[in-house]
């Protein structure tokens, strides 16, 4: 457009790439360096978020509640958190989780976030309140089982680009700020090493991914790895639930076994016709809502003619296999609108409708599109949500 400037362009020994969970510029490195040759398949989680204010007198200061399965099945991983906030005003930030290996392409994450504040613990905190903020994000899941090779010439990863969240706490910027630190240590140590000669080849600092073993990260992500694969045997989360009672707070993760994978979160689908239809409720206006009032409060903003960030690798996949085969799982697992299926203009037939500007770049499509057809990058600057407080 009239107003594009060029970039600058940089250049560095080392460049350390902490883009958060499933980064647009990760996922061609792992390819280009082979990075996940040695792990198994990252997995990942459906983060949706609101804020509310809330009535004076329901409120508590630090007060913290998890939950974990219901809405969902006992085989479709899941949980919420409500966190009262110790702020000046009245405020909760609640949310839920839904893992995205689940197999029903019937299942709508938003719609179970907003089903499960209806529950009897739930409700009454918010009765009388007023949402201020939606967001969502994806997260991830696959724990210490998942996690890359760490450093490559010129770069390395920290934070939850390679995955380094506590899955069981749904918390990892504690992980994220150490790992940036031991980067920069060792970064730093290598830069002033008075043996480093060129000026132009990219440093492969390994110590940082030495360093990162030998911390408390390491510890803490290994007594946890096997809480969330515990959940694929036959019992669903609930034998999950029962193997962290007894290897987790028992044993505290000290098992000499550490759990698999099923694969790709994309693979995990299970065709339509073997799936039963979830039936919602409809949203009330005061407790649950609909999805696009829910967007609007997300901030997100596009410009409506920059180049789309939403690209189909081959248009005709959609409707062909995704539709055919799973009946449009895009148009539920996105937690914005961005994707439906839209009459032709003959009248027979369906094409799929791309709303990027509706885009909360959670990357979720990314991930469970089970074609993996659709590639998301950034949008032009300044676009995307503007969470304020989230």
């Amino acid at each position: 457009q009239a107003t594009f400037e060029r970039g600058l362009e940089l250049h560095a020994k080392v460049t350390v790439f902490a883009e958060g969970c499933h980064g647009h510029l990760a996922k061609q490195l792992y390819k280009k360096y082979n990075l996940r040759e040695n792990c198994q398949p990252q997995s990942y989680g459906i983060g949706l978020k609101e804020l509310w204010t809330i009535d004076e007198k329901k409120w508590k200061p630090g007060r913290v509640e998890h939950t974990v399965g219901w809405p969902l099945d006992r085989h479709t991983y899941g949980g919420s958190f409500l966190y009262h906030l110790n702020e000046r005003e009245p405020l909760v930030a609640l949310g839920f989780v839904v893992g995205l290996d689940y197999q029903n392409p019937y299942l709508n994450p938003f719609r179970e976030f907003q089903r499960w504040k209806h529950h009897p613990s739930v409700q009454p905190t918010l009765e009388g309140g007023t949402r201020i903020a939606y967001g969502a994000r994806a997260l991830n899941e696959g724990g210490i089982q998942s996690i890359p090779k760490l450093t490559f010439p010129g770069g390395l990863l920290i934070g939850c680009s390679p995955g380094l969240m506590n899955v069981p706490k749904i918390k990892g910027t504690h992980t994220a700020m150490k790992s940036g630190m031991l980067a920069s240590e060792a970064i730093f140590s290598r830069l002033i090493n008075e043996n480093v000669q060129s000026k132009t080849i990219g440093l492969d600092v390994q110590e940082y991914e030495e360093n990162l073993k030998k911390s408390w990260v390491w510890k803490e992500l290994y007594a946890v790895r096997n809480i969330r694969p515990s959940c694929h045997t036959i019992l669903g989360v609930y034998g999950g639930m029962i193997y962290t009672g007894i290897f987790y707070w028992i044993l505290r993760g000290m098992e000499p076994w550490t759990l698999k994978h099923p694969g790709p979160d994309f693979a995990q689908l299970k065709p339509a016709k073997d799936c039963t239809p979830i039936e919602y409720p409809k949203p009330d206006g005061k407790i649950s809502f609909d999805l696009l009032s829910s967007v609007a409060l997300s901030g997100t903003n596009h410009e409506h003619d920059q180049p789309a960030h939403l690209t189909l690798k081959d248009d005709s996949v959609p409707v062909s296999r995704n539709l055919a085969l799973f009946d449009g799982p895009e148009q539920r697992f996105c937690p914005a609108g961005v994707y439906e299926y839209v009459p032709l203009e003959t009248g027979e037939g369906s094409r799929l409708q791309i709303n990027a500007q509706n885009c909360v770049h959670c990357k979720t499509c990314d991930i469970k599109d089970p074609s993996q057809n659709i590639n998301w990058v950034v949008p032009e600057g300044g676009g995307g949500p503007a969470y304020n407080g989230m």
